[in-house]
């Protein structure tokens, strides 16, 4: 028979299990959202896609892709906003809360498209210790200057963007994703990116490539310089002289990396490794095959390179009006339940 003291202790566990569990169910639609997995290859497997960012509209295309990734694929998806604590409201100049990143300790996978953030110790530290363990990551275009943290005691200075520290110049950028904030090889607004498909040196049978066939970005090229020799890179990209998938290649300028994969290990932590890419604004998304290269990579980097065939489906899963990127283009007042 059980004592009054052990069902006592095992009544005030349950409760506080209970409690927590939904006190985070009350925070789904306020501070993130979660998508449960339908069925699929990646039941049972968590994914948490970051966003916060000035001008791609992450905060747009980030939960399109986790309904894509839930819906089709069975993946429990997390996606977390920059949130302005006096209202609520998701706001991408924000540069100091993100919400949610405990969330990262149950995660198999990141997806990431943030810009110059510099959030506080305790969310660092979420981050900090996803990465130390080595579980994979894609980084999507800012996602190359991640961080711009102002504090130059804090332990999380050498992330920054434009960091001198000894073995972390560039930053988180450069030292886990490959590179940092270089500069637009393409003119910014003016210029397209047109993704190489054949007669370029690339690892052109990759997994993650199966079934990329065609992708033209609005976004420009961005300058790569400190790509390590280490990388694979999978695509390049050109300068098309105009926003249109019609607009000629401009062969003046020479081509830029625009996706690899590489390993990376955090202040001696395990292993892991990385897509990363200069792609990814909320109007990239709308080309089939950009969300078919986040989703085969998906596959990839959780060692599931068997499940990739060239017609996965990446149908968008409702309705996807993506904002035209800038700085303050995002809309007003949205608050995270808005993008369900």
């Amino acid at each position: 028979m059980n004592s009054p003291s052990f069902t006592k202790s095992a009544f005030l566990f349950v409760l506080i299990a209970v409690l927590s569990i939904s006190c985070v169910t009350a925070q789904n639609g306020k501070t993130f959202l979660q998508f449960e997995g339908k069925e699929g290859p990646g039941k049972g497997k968590n994914i948490v896609l970051i966003s916060g960012d000035d001008e791609y509209r992450s905060e747009e295309s980030m939960p399109m892709m986790a309904k894509i990734l839930s819906t089709h694929y069975g993946f429990n998806t997390t996606v977390l906003f920059p949130i302005e604590p006096e209202t609520g409201d998701i706001v991408p100049s924000y540069q100091t809360n993100i919400p949610g990143l405990e969330h990262l300790a149950n995660a198999d996978l990141v997806i990431m498209l943030i810009r110059f953030r510099d959030l506080p110790l305790d969310q660092m530290k979420h981050l900090e210790d996803y990465f130390k363990s080595g579980k994979p990551l894609i980084a999507l275009r800012t996602s190359t200057h991640p961080f711009a943290i102002k504090d130059k005691e804090s332990p999380y200075s050498k992330w920054t963007w434009n960091s001198k520290v000894p073995g972390w110049e560039g930053g988180f950028g450069q030292q886990i994703v490959g590179e940092t904030w270089v500069a637009h090889h393409g003119i910014h607004k003016s210029e397209g990116t047109r993704a190489l498909i054949d007669g370029v040196d690339r690892d052109a049978d990759h997994p993650i490539l199966r079934g990329v066939d065609d992708i033209w970005a609005p976004t420009d090229v961005y300058s790569i310089k400190n790509l390590p020799v280490a990388a694979n890179v999978l695509l390049f990209g050109q300068s098309t002289a105009g926003m249109t998938p019609e607009a000629p290649l401009m062969w003046d300028k020479s081509i830029m990396p625009i996706a690899w994969t590489k390993d990376y290990s955090l202040d001696g932590g395990k292993t892991g490794k990385v897509l990363g890419s200069t792609l990814g604004s909320s109007i990239d998304f709308q080309v089939e095959d950009m969300r078919r290269l986040i989703v085969n990579a998906s596959f990839w980097l959780l060692d599931m390179p068997e499940t990739i065939t060239p017609d996965l489906s990446v149908e968008i899963v409702g309705n996807y009006e993506p904002t035209m990127f800038g700085f303050d283009s995002f809309r007003k007042g949205m608050k995270v339940g808005d993008f369900k």
